[in-house]
C-alpha cells in the first residue's frame, strides 16, 4: 500500500525520527538532555558498533535519504472535438506519481567522550572553547543545553559531522581531550545505507 501523505509531512516525520539519534556505549546509566529546538539526545545502555574497541563510547549520526517525487499527467484518451471546434468529450488523463531515491540514507558512528568525562567543569570548558571560536554566545552554565549543542553542531559541521553530539575528534581539536597515539582505534565507523 502506498503512503499518500504529502511528501513534506513524510519527510518531516522521517527527519524527526532520525534526528533523535542516540549516543551509545560506555555501559553507563541513561542520560537525557532536554531541549526546545534541538532534537533530544539520549545516552543509553547498549553495545558499541561492530569493530569498536572495548570501553569506548560512540555517537551515531544518521542522514535521512533524500527522495524525489515526480508527478505527471498521462493522456489516456484524447478529447473528441466537433467540426465546429466545440468539445464533445474532454480528454481523459491519468495522474502517475513516482518516487526515487536521490541520495541514500547514511549512518556513521563516531567516538565521543564517555559519560563520566562530561562533568559540569568539562562542559563549561567546552562552552568557553566554543565561545572563543565564535560559535557559543550564551552563559557558561556547565550544562549540555540546546545552545551548547547548537554551538557544537556549528563547530563540527565544517569538519563533516552535522551533529549536536560532541565527537571525541572535536573535543581533541578544542583541546579538551587527550590525543591518543596513532592506531589506537578508529574515530569513525561508517554503516552501510539501509
Amino acid at each position: 500500500m502506498r503512503d499518500i501523505r504529502p511528501r513534506s509531512v513524510r519527510l518531516r516525520q522521517l527527519g524527526a525520527a532520525i534526528l533523535c539519534a542516540p549516543l551509545v556505549g560506555c555501559g553507563a546509566t541513561e542520560l537525557a538532555v532536554q531541549s526546545l529546538g534541538e532534537p533530544e539526545v539520549t545516552q543509553i545502555r547498549a553495545n558499541a558498533p561492530p569493530g569498536a574497541a572495548p570501553g569506548t563510547c560512540w555517537g551515531r549520526d544518521a542522514t535521512p535519504a533524500v527522495i524525489e517525487t515526480m508527478t505527471e499527467q498521462i493522456l489516456m484518451q484524447p478529447p473528441q472535438i466537433h467540426t465546429d471546434g466545440s468539445v464533445l468529450q474532454p480528454a481523459v488523463y491519468k495522474t502517475e506519481t513516482q518516487q526515487r531515491i536521490v541520495q541514500e540514507r547514511r549512518e556513521v558512528w563516531f567516538r565521543t567522550p564517555c559519560l563520566p568525562e562530561l562533568t559540569p567543569e568539562f562542559v563549561a570548558s567546552l562552552q568557553r572553547a566554543l565561545e572563543a571560536r565564535g560559535h557559543y554566545s550564551g552563559p557558561i552554565t556547565g550544562m549540555l543545553d540546546e545552545h551548547t549543542r547548537r554551538a557544537v553542531r556549528a563547530y563540527q559541521k565544517p569538519q563533516g559531522l552535522d551533529s549536536g553530539i560532541l565527537s571525541l575528534a572535536a573535543a581533541r581539536k578544542l583541546g579538551l581531550a587527550v590525543v591518543e597515539t596513532p592506531g589506537a582505534g578508529a574515530e569513525t565507523l561508517p554503516v552501510k545505507p539501509g
